[in-house]
Parts: C-alpha cells; sequence; structure tokens
C-alpha cells in the first residue's frame, strides 16, 4: 500500500511535470498548454457521453430485476477515467481516455474485475467467497421410483414488492 501511495502521490506528479516539460520544449509552451486544455475538454464531453450511456444501462438492468455487476463496474471506471483526466497531464489523459472508450473499457473491465475479486477474498478470507449457484426444479418429486408422478402446478406469481410471497416490509 505504501509503494501504490508513494506513486501517486510523488512518482506520478513528477512524471507528468517531466512529460509536460519535454512537450513544452517539442512543440512550444502555448501549444502544450493549448494542447491540455483541449484534450481535457474532449475528455469532458467524452466523460457525458459515456456516463450517461452507463447510467441508462444500469437503469435498464435494474429495470430488469438485475443486480447491475458489470454495469456498476463500468460506471467505476467511467467516474475513474473522468477523475483523471481533470487531473493536469498527458499520462494521467491517456489513462482517463483508454477508461472513457468503450472498447478499451470493455477490455479492461475483466482484469478490474478479477483484481477487485482477489482482493476482496483477501480481505474478507474464505468465509467471503461467493459461489454462483442455480436451483433447479425436478420435473417431479422422487422419493420413491415406483410412485405414481405427481401432478405439476405452476406457482402463482408474487406481486410486486413481495418476498416469498409475503409483502416486503423493509
Amino acid at each position: 500500500m505504501a509503494g501504490l501511495l508513494f506513486v501517486l502521490l510523488i512518482a506520478l506528479p513528477l512524471a507528468e511535470l517531466w512529460v509536460i516539460v519535454q512537450f513544452s520544449q517539442a512543440i512550444g509552451f502555448l501549444e502544450t498548454l493549448g494542447l491540455l486544455i483541449v484534450i481535457s475538454i474532449a475528455g469532458a464531453f467524452l466523460l457525458k457521453q459515456q456516463g450517461l450511456a452507463t447510467w441508462r444501462r444500469m437503469q435498464q438492468t435494474l429495470a430488469r430485476g438485475e443486480m447491475p455487476g458489470r454495469e456498476a463496474t463500468d460506471a467505476f471506471l467511467v467516474l475513474l477515467g473522468g477523475a483523471l483526466l481533470l487531473t493536469p497531464g498527458f499520462i494521467t489523459d491517456v489513462v482517463g481516455i483508454v477508461l472513457l472508450l468503450p472498447p478499451t473499457r470493455a477490455a479492461l473491465k475483466g482484469i478490474f474485475r478479477r483484481m477487485l475479486g482477489s482482493w476482496a477474498i483477501q480481505r474478507a478470507g474464505t468465509a467471503g467467497r461467493i459461489y454462483n449457484a442455480t436451483v433447479v426444479r425436478s420435473a417431479r418429486k422422487q422419493r420413491d421410483v415406483n410412485a405414481p408422478a405427481l401432478e405439476e402446478k405452476p406457482l402463482p406469481e408474487s406481486p410486486p414488492g413481495t418476498v416469498d410471497g409475503s409483502p416486503d416490509r423493509g
């Protein structure tokens, strides 16, 4: 953790400053300043566009009654990309734009989810493991193979706002 803090607080700003000075020497100070401003404006536009698209996908997933796990990861990466674009410098701008573009964000999403999962397991131990499970109902109950087949009746639909047939008091 101390190494990460060192990189974020000391090494990254020094690297950003070095890159800005190199650009300034190569293309000029005003051009470098203009380029930083143009990248920030383009990044803000991209942030707004991708943020709204992610928000709509999250709302659609919730409307279907599903947990928006992938959409939440997208939202976090979009937010992180926007924060990096607000930080002055070319290195953070490049990383921010990479996180805002859908194709590169999709490629990084799996890596991020695996890293977050392994971090959560380290922090919670084996008690924190999450298992995927699917409940499957058999076509008939098999207490006795020679018993006649039981007639299957579909379960009635629960009205919205209920859990297991009883009103949700949450």
